[in-house]
Parts: structure tokens; sequence; C-alpha cells
């Protein structure tokens, strides 16, 4: 057992047919982590000699680099393939957070099986490609004192990357260079099934390998793939789990850890998540997220028989995932729900949930009452809390991005978002967005988001040459609807990608403010409405001459494009 540097709660005894899928001690071919009695993970050098070696040792496999790091590392992946026609992909990542490095492990675990102990079924339908470590940077900084809620290995790395970023955040402002480097091989191999290997927190319960979908695959955005996910891999990895000894479920995302009775939460997801980001381009995806307090080596175990598992029900079910996908692809959304709340009752109940017994104790460290895990197991009845919709919007036909962002417009081809370019200047009815009361929020991966309510009117507008039309009517409609739109959480705007809208206008002389602010409330009804409102609500703006005048003008009209004015606008249906 490793040795962790606090004291986590008891580990109740397993044991399981996976076992036998350890190699010998003598094994010429044993991986690190298994040499090391998973006691350790190996280091980014040790992990790429290994698969050196392993890649020299077989014709199945080929190892290769699709981008580097921030600190410039070698992005890895093996391919392995018997060759001839191509085949569909399955692709797999391990160590997108760090220190959640299961995945790692049981690949390597796997590929040997594959390449060298009599596996090589496994790639008759389908070909493996495996990342078995996404965030490089983050896992070279490895501690004791990284993801300490994670029983074993001893040293981990940390969640974000070199400049802080969480990958699992990233997919959608693609502002990391691995994310970019994600997404292009992505886009290479369109894969028939994605799978993102984590760790959980959380509370203590029985169940050691969970795994779930976007949106819990109640609320996916699409179905198709989804209804694949629920009603065939989940079901197929379930069986080969429970037989070879493993206790799986579908990833119980706590309300409170506190009173885990409270119940486990389904929601919607974007595409700043790999399963959201899957689930919005027509991907099935799947989050494995292995319980944090079972140990190192029976994490990884669950792991392996879960890929294995999820290569045969891929292979088997390739054509019908196709499908799937097509059909998701063909799908044309009309709408995009942009916010939720909690629904008020449940929508369902596990009614065997199999819980861990705690106590509370009085904390001298944290001056209240804290659970202390007892290593017995309990079981009680579970509610399922959803989701009830509170905002969606209708989407456009297209929206107009104008040439000076190219920020956007290098996210919009990363992505493989359909867009065309005038040639000639063209005048058309938009609606176009202001933002109401901005506000900057806390900064958060390498970003300052911003939140606002938003104020919609149709006004003639003329492109110039050069502007940028994105048709929602695209396979990745949904997705240009998520980074585009607004109102959406994933947004761009949201993300605080345009922070000169928050620029002043430019400044003149009080008189000339004055009397100009005076013809506006004279003249503008709709305008001296919102103005009285603002003075309502915002004691400070009411006392305060000059931020009143400055606000006035940065409304008076069209001399004044940028202050909270949303430069992308909507081509109405």
């Amino acid at each position: 057992m490793a040795q962790d540097v606090v004291t986590l709660p008891p580990v109740r005894p397993w044991s399981g047919q996976s076992e036998r899928l350890l190699a010998k001690p003598s094994d010429p071919w044993i991986t690190p982590a298994e040499a090391a009695n998973f006691q350790t993970t190996p280091r980014y050098a040790e992990v790429r000699t290994w698969l050196e070696k392993l890649d020299a040792a077989s014709p199945l496999l080929t190892l290769q680099s699709f981008g580097r790091t921030g600190e410039g590392r070698d992005l890895l992946y093996v391919r392995a393939s018997k060759g001839g026609p191509a085949k569909p992909v399955v692709l797999v990542q391990a160590g997108i957070h760090a220190g959640e490095i299961d995945g790692k492990d049981a690949g390597l675990m796997l590929l040997r099986d594959i390449a060298l102990r009599g596996k090589d079924n496994l790639l008759d339908r389908v070909d493996l490609v495996f990342v078995p470590i996404y965030n490089i940077d983050g896992h070279e900084q490895q501690s004791e004192w990284n993801f300490v809620h994670v029983r074993g290995p001893i040293r981990k790395g940390r969640d974000a990357n070199a400049r802080n970023i969480d990958l699992n955040r990233d997919y959608g402002k693609a502002d990391a260079p691995e994310t970019r480097a994600m997404l292009g091989l992505l886009r290479e191999l369109d894969p028939i099934l994605y799978v993102d290997c984590h760790v959980s927190e959380g509370f203590d319960m029985q169940y050691d390998v969970t795994f779930t979908y976007a949106g819990w695959g109640t609320y996916a955005r699409h179905r198709a793939t989804a209804d694949w996910l629920e009603g065939r891999f989940g079901p197929a990895v379930t069986r080969a789990l429970t037989k070879a000894g493993h206790t799986p479920i579908k990833y119980p995302s706590p309300l409170d850890t506190r009173e885990p009775t409270k119940g486990i939460r389904y929601s919607p997801e974007g595409p700043r998540y790999s399963t959201g980001y899957g689930d919005f381009i027509g991907v099935p995806t799947v989050l494995v997220e292995n319980h944090m307090l079972k140990p190192y080596r029976q994490r990884v175990l669950g792991t392996y028989v879960l890929l294995e598992a999820a290569l045969q029900i891929a292979a088997q079910d390739a054509g019908r995932v196709a499908a799937a996908k097509a059909q998701d692809r063909a799908s044309r959304p009309t709408e995009l729900l942009t916010r939720w709340t909690p629904a008020s009752q449940p929508i369902g109940w596990i009614e065997q949930f199999k819980g861990i017994a705690f106590e509370l104790y009085p904390s001298p460290a944290s001056g209240r009452l804290e659970q202390r895990w007892l290593g017995r197991p309990v079981t009680f009845r579970m509610p399922i809390i959803g989701q009830q919709p509170t905002q969606t919007v209708r989407l456009p036909k297209a929206w107009w991005v104008p040439a000076a962002h190219t920020e956007v417009l290098d996210r919009l081809r990363l992505h493989g978002i359909q867009f065309e370019t005038l040639n000639a200047p063209r005048t058309l009815p938009l609606d176009q967005v202001r933002l109401v009361d901005p506000k900057l929020l806390q900064p958060n991966e390498g970003r300052v988001p911003l939140s606002a309510t938003f104020r919609h009117e149709l006004q003639e507008q003329v492109l110039p040459v050069g502007s940028v039309r994105v048709p929602a009517d695209q396979p990745k409609g949904l997705l240009a609807a998520a980074l585009l739109e607004p109102e959406s959480q994933d947004s761009f705007l949201a993300w605080g990608f345009f922070p000169e809208m928050l620029a002043p206008a430019p400044n003149t002389d009080a008189f000339v403010l004055a009397a100009l602010g005076e013809r506006l409330l004279a003249t503008d009804a709709g305008l001296k409405a919102e103005f009285e409102a603002k003075l309502r609500a915002d004691p400070a703006f009411a006392t305060d001459p000059d931020a009143r005048l400055a606000w006035l003008y940065a409304h008076a009209g069209p001399g004044h494009p940028y202050p909270f004015r949303y430069p992308i606008a909507r081509e109405l249906n």
C-alpha cells in the first residue's frame, strides 16, 4: 500500500479475476507500475522509453507525436493496428488531470498484452489510439502533496498544465497548446469512441469503477450517440467489470459530500469538457471516474477491464456507432439550452446505493464537525436530482464575425466549424446585441470571464469585405452556437474574449456631454427608461456625474460601436 501524506479512510478487502491480468515479476515486459507493486507511477521519460521498446518489439504498434506541450515536451500517442483497410478508431486518453493517472498504467498493460500476449484480436475490427499522458507538464510536477484525496500512487502530478490551465475546461476556448493538439487529433481520427480516464473526488462508497457521459446521458445534446452509450456501452462494460470482480456504477456526482443521502446530480454540460465537447461534435465520449479511495492497484485493473470491454463493444457495434454519429451530425437543432436549475423533485432513484458508513466528530483543525468514514458498508435509497431548463435561445440562421476578430476565427478553424468570407460588401438586417450591466468575474483558466444580461436590437448593418458568415446549418452548428451565442455559458464572450467592449467611449467636455445626454433623454424613451433603471439600481453610479455622462455618451449612437456591443451579429431566420 502506498504511503499517503494524510490518513485516508480504511480500505475494504478486495480481490477479483482482474488480478490475473498482472504480469509475473519475472516477465521482461512488466510495466513500471506493476514492477513497483503500484506504489509509484513512471515519469514521462520512463514511459516514453518503455513504449519505444514495445514499439520496436511489435509490428502492431506505432509511437508518434501529435504536438508539443507548453514546456516543449512531445505529446505522444500509440496506434495499435493490424494495418490493411482503414478501420474505425477508439481513442483513449489518460492524465488530462495528471494526478488521476490510472489510465496511463492500465493502458501500458493493455498495449503489452495486445502486442505480445495474444490479445491482438481486439484489433480485428478497430484500431486503438492511446495517449498515455495528456497533461505532460503537469504530470512532471509530481509531489506527495498533489491529489492528497487519491489513494496512491505515492507521488502524483498536478491537475493543470504549465500555465495552470485545466485542460478539461479548455476544449471550447482552446487556449492551451495541448488542447489545440488534441482537437487536431480528434479531427484527424474522428473516433467512434473517445474515452477520457479520471479519478473522482467526493465521498466514500463501495463502487470502485464509475463512468458517465455528457449530461449523464439524460441531458445529452445529441441523442443517437447518447442512446448508444446508454443502451450498449454502459451495459457491456458493466458486465465485464462485474465479472472481473469490480463494482461499477454510473458516476455518482454528489450534491453534498457531507450528506450523501441528499442525492446525486445529473445535469447538462457545455463543450469546455471532454464529454461535453464529444457530445457537441457527435462523437460518443466516456468519462471514467475511478473511486479515489480504492487502492491504486485495484483502480488500474478496473480501468484495464473497462478499456478492453470498450474495444470489444466498439468493434461489435462499429456500424451502429457510425450510423448514430451520422444521424446526430445530420440533425439541425433549432435551440440551445443555456441555463438550468435543479429540479424540485428527483427524476429517479437508486434503490440500493452501496455506500459507506461515517460519523461526525469535532475537528480541532476546522472547528466544526467533520466526517470520519468508517469502512463499513451500508445501503440506502439515493435520489437522482435532475435539472429544469430556465433559459433557451433560438438559433439564428447564421452568425457574422468581423474580420478583425482573428482569435475567434482561429478557434472556428481549429474546431472545424464551417464559414464563408465576404468578397463584396453586403447590407443585411442583423440582430445586434448590447451588454447590460456587464461584470468581470474571478479570473479562471487563464481568462477573466464576464457575465451580463443582453438586449437584442434588429438593425440594418453594412458588412464589409472580409466579414465572416458562420451558418447554423452545418454538422457543428450546435458547437458554433455554444461558442458564439452570447447567452451561452461556454461562449467566447463568457470567457472574456472581447475585453475591448468594456473600454469607455472617448471622452469630451462635460458641458457638451450634458447637452447631448439631455437631448437623448428627451427623445429616446427606451434609453431614458434604461438610464433611470440604472440610477435606481446603482447608487454609486447615480451619484457619479462623470459616470452618468459617460454612460449616455456610450449609448449615443453608431459613433461608438465598441462599448458594451457584442461584435458578433446574428442573422435571423
